[in-house]
């Protein structure tokens, strides 16, 4: 069955870096824009980045831009989110998403979070 499994959450303090992971499984990973989301207490789900495939092209919230890395591994069915510069307002539950278009068919898939604390 389809597995999105986040990993690499955790407390952080402001100024600093982590390295969130999403390891996949269960649909063939290298044909899936794939991206991340976050969910801050109290506010709505929004876009962090996306990259696409087989091109690699990403995207990035206006916010995020510059502190924030997207990127994948094809031959691991893996996707990262390197983040740099961290502030209190990034705490959030971050998520990993697949997105493809099969034969007319929009199919996605979410995992299910990953916590990253920004605070001293």
């Amino acid at each position: 069955q389809v597995q999105l499994v986040e990993s690499g959450g955790g407390l952080v303090q402001p100024g600093g870096s982590t390295r969130l992971s999403c390891a996949a499984s269960g649909f063939t990973f290298s044909t899936y824009a794939m991206s991340w989301y976050r969910q801050a207490p109290g506010k709505e789900r929004e876009l962090v980045a996306t990259i696409t495939s087989p091109g690699g092209s990403t995207n990035y919230a206006d916010s995020m831009k510059g502190r924030f890395t997207i990127s994948r591994d094809n031959a691991k069915n893996t996707v990262y989110l390197q983040m740099n510069s961290l502030k209190p307002e990034d705490t959030a539950v971050y998520y990993c998403h697949a997105e493809a278009i099969k034969m007319g068919r929009l199919l996605n898939y979410w995992g299910q979070g990953t916590q990253v604390t920004v605070s001293s």
